[in-house]
């Protein structure tokens, strides 16, 4: 389970950046094609978090879709995977656009 190392960085990030003041919540943004399983994630979170200044802290996620875009139709659309071809010309690989993301999009901190 990857998740558990991803929600301890997750834990640094906000720590440092919280400068000692205590986090309420905490914002991430996952793509859809990142690997990550948001529900796995949110409970390991809820773990790393004993003890640090983000204890209590609501955890938002923001699930960004995936899409690629095709060079031959130059088209954008929506994928499920990243070796989807291209859904009007049949056209492979694809350029992926968004769905890859996994940041720390926003603190709010006392």
């Amino acid at each position: 389970m990857h998740e558990l190392s991803i929600a301890q960085g997750v834990v640094d990030i906000c720590q440092m950046h919280a400068e000692g003041r205590r986090v309420l919540a905490v914002t991430l943004e996952i793509g859809t094609l990142s690997g990550v399983v948001p529900e796995a994630l949110e409970f390991c979170f809820e773990a790393s978090t004993n003890g640090t200044l983000l204890e209590g802290a609501r955890l938002d996620i923001e699930r960004i879709a995936a899409t690629g875009y095709c060079r031959q139709c130059e088209r954008a659309f929506p994928i499920d995977a990243y070796f989807d071809p291209c859904p009007v010309c049949g056209a492979s690989p694809l350029e992926i656009c968004s769905g890859e993301e996994l940041r720390v999009k926003d603190l709010e901190v006392e």
